[in-house]
């Protein structure tokens, strides 16, 4: 078949998988409004209830909105992404919007409504979504198995770095499929026929001039592209276009946060971390007193990290591992860690042991959402190996962040420094919000707490 001939086809694949997202929203508005207009669309007058209280152009106001809520919804915890994550993934995620949208939707009506309004009917359209979520979510996962088959791909590396890259991409069988590694040693001819081969290439720690030389290859024989970005990939990406003359210019302003974004944003630190303080305080108060109930050692416990420049600071935990577990020196918990008493995997699973941070965000120290603050010593052993480490700097720490929402605490040190540049480079106050959103999502998922290797 011609280039033309499967780019069409892909196209046409495409397309059938949007129709499906398109059939679950239909499924979510039509469920709405029919609860809409049976329970809600109403007015008590004097004498009688009156329905169809909005008119028109009013249902259709509250049909957009929550149009709206299910693509912001499905945008943040990626609901639609079927194929790119377990159908188990899209289930979850599917929920999580689901609770959101229609949370939000029962405090709109009972503005509306200027009281509490009744929230079983909601409760009895949420249910039917979930079930919904669940039947599209088993039928678009076997579409797409059916549509979109593993890609054969070749992988092109210069380092054994490739090895990591290469079982994780294994881990996601349905939608990768290495079946070739080529050496950039081998020679640029040997690399190039590589690709003719395949539907898509991984480019992993390749030179520069040898990169550009494939990724052309691939561009021009419409082959798709995976690239493990270097630190300097991560900043120029960062970059921003300039339009002074008629040569193209990007220019990278090296992580430094704005005046009014460094404003803007401790204002929402303030305000949001003092809100969170009093919702979580009897959690805190219940999680200290059965720490200290179990062994009788201090219920907080304090550690030097570092912050914005380089700056050492007091952090505030729980605590969750035994009363003097780091006698012998720092070092991170790995799996199965026989210093993490029975309360501490707990809270270290439900995040309950982070909470007290969020009186370092009020002092100053940490930020909502930012790199996860490191320990000096072992910032120190980073940057030996890697001096890029210290980039994480450039930003006050933070409770959450990109590299804890996408990576997991066994994440290597390589990866959370591109995660945290990743931040850095493309910082907004929309993506400080989606990252807030995006850690409810983790909370229960226990991968995300797993001990770093022995090894590592």
């Amino acid at each position: 078949m011609t280039e033309n001939g499967d780019i069409m086809k892909h196209n046409t694949r495409k397309l059938l998988m949007h129709l499906m997202y398109l059939l679950l929203t239909a499924v979510y508005s039509g469920i709405y409004m029919f609860v809409w207009e049976k329970y809600y669309n109403r007015v008590l007058s004097s004498d009688r209830i009156t329905t169809d209280h909005f008119g028109w152009k009013g249902n259709l106001m509250i049909l957009f909105i929550y149009l709206v809520l299910i693509y912001l919804f499905g945008r943040i915890y990626n609901s639609f992404k079927v194929g790119n994550q377990p159908r188990s993934s899209v289930i979850y995620s599917q929920v999580l919007s689901l609770l959101f949208i229609n949370g939000l939707t029962f405090m709109q009506i009972s503005l509306l409504e200027r009281a509490l309004s009744d929230p079983r009917p909601l409760l009895c359209a949420t249910g039917a979504d979930i079930v919904c979520a669940v039947i599209w979510s088993f039928a678009a996962d076997a579409a797409y198995a059916r549509l979109f088959p593993a890609r054969r791909m070749v992988m092109i590396y210069g380092s054994r770095q490739a090895v990591s890259v290469v079982k994780k991409m294994a881990a996601h069988d349905k939608r990768f499929l290495i079946c070739k590694a080529v050496n950039v040693a081998e020679g640029t001819p040997a690399v190039i026929a590589a690709v003719d081969e395949y539907d898509a290439a991984v480019i992993c720690d390749v030179p520069g001039q040898l990169k550009n030389d494939i990724i052309k290859a691939c561009y021009d024989r419409h082959k798709r592209i995976y690239i493990v970005p270097k630190i300097t990939d991560i900043i120029l990406r960062g970059g921003e276009e300039v339009h002074l003359f008629d040569t193209p210019l990007i220019v990278c302003r090296n992580g430094d946060l704005p005046l009014e974004a460094q404003i803007i944003k401790r204002i929402l630190d303030v305000l949001l971390s003092a809100v969170a303080l009093v919702i979580a305080s009897p959690f805190m108060l219940i999680t200290a007193v059965c720490i200290k109930l179990y062994d009788g050692g201090p219920a907080f416990y304090v550690q030097d990290r570092l912050t914005k420049d380089g700056k050492v600071f007091k952090l505030y935990k729980f605590r969750s591992m035994i009363v003097n577990a780091e006698k012998d020196g720092a070092r991170l918990a790995s799996e199965n860690d026989s210093r993490i008493t029975p309360i501490g995997r707990w809270i270290r699973k439900l995040r309950i042991d982070e909470l007290p941070q969020l009186l370092n965000i009020i002092k100053g120290d940490m930020s909502i959402v930012g790199p996860r603050p490191e320990r000096p010593e072992l910032a120190a052993k980073n940057e030996k190996l890697m001096p890029e480490f210290s980039y994480r700097l450039r930003v006050k720490a933070g409770l959450t962040g990109y590299a804890q929402v996408m990576g997991k605490y066994n994440t290597t040190p390589y990866d959370k420094l591109r995660l945290d540049l990743m931040y850095i480079e493309n910082y907004s106050l929309l993506l400080d919000l989606k990252l807030m959103l995006m850690t409810v999502k983790i909370l229960f998922v226990s991968e995300s707490t797993e001990g770093v290797e022995e090894e590592q």
